[in-house]
């Protein structure tokens, strides 16, 4: 808890901790980041990490792309934007980084679940999806049987990842004779959209299949 005495009242502010990957940054000021985390307790969330681009900062060398760390925050009571006070770093996944066909499918990883997900919404699942699968890209490369898990436990964990139920939500109603419905399709339906990089990534996937 820190406490802060101004104009003689006190106020509090709880500080909080949770496992996140940080899912992308911005420049919020010639000092300060905008980070953009996907956390086991409060679900996908905005800090700002005020001093961050400063040489000596406490932030520096810890928030870089798809980074997994121990972070403390402190909520704002006006936004969805949040004071992030501290980081401990857990694991950078730098086997991500050595490649850039993991690279691209870890960004496509993260733009899909900043879609499926509702900001400040508590999902540990999905958490645990992201960490698992970057766990695998850390270590291995992609392939689409490997985007394709990842869409049909995303779809799992959205409620949807039934074919037959997605596909007459639609008003699709499906027969015996009728192709299923892919996980892609069913969190297309439900969100709106699909990420643009997704086609992409599918296609070159594809031409390295044997």
């Amino acid at each position: 808890m820190l406490r802060f005495a101004q104009n003689d009242i006190l106020w509090c502010f709880e500080v909080e901790t949770t496992a996140a990957i940080l899912l992308r940054k911005r420049k919020f000021s010639d000092t300060s980041l905008i980070v953009s985390w996907c956390t086991e307790s409060f679900g996908c969330i905005q800090t700002v990490a005020k001093g961050a681009r400063r040489p000596k900062s406490p932030f520096a060398g810890k928030l870089d792309l798809f980074f997994e760390a121990e972070i403390s925050i402190v909520r704002s009571r006006k936004s969805d934007l949040h004071t992030l006070t501290e980081v401990v770093l857990k694991n950078p996944f730098a086997g991500i980084r050595s490649n850039y066909l993991r690279t691209q499918t870890a960004a496509y990883f993260v733009e899909l679940i900043e879609i499926c997900t509702e900001r400040d919404h508590r999902e540990p699942e999905l958490f645990g999806l992201l960490r698992r699968a970057f766990g695998y890209l850390d270590a291995n490369d992609p392939t689409l049987r490997v985007v394709a898990h990842f869409e049909t436990e995303l779809a799992r964990i959205a409620g949807v990842h039934d074919a037959k139920s997605v596909g007459e939500a639609v008003g699709f109603p499906r027969d015996a004779t009728s192709v299923p419905y892919s996980s892609a399709f069913a969190l297309g339906n439900l969100f709106g959209r699909l990420p643009l990089s997704r086609t992409p990534l599918l296609k070159t996937l594809a031409a390295r299949t044997p």
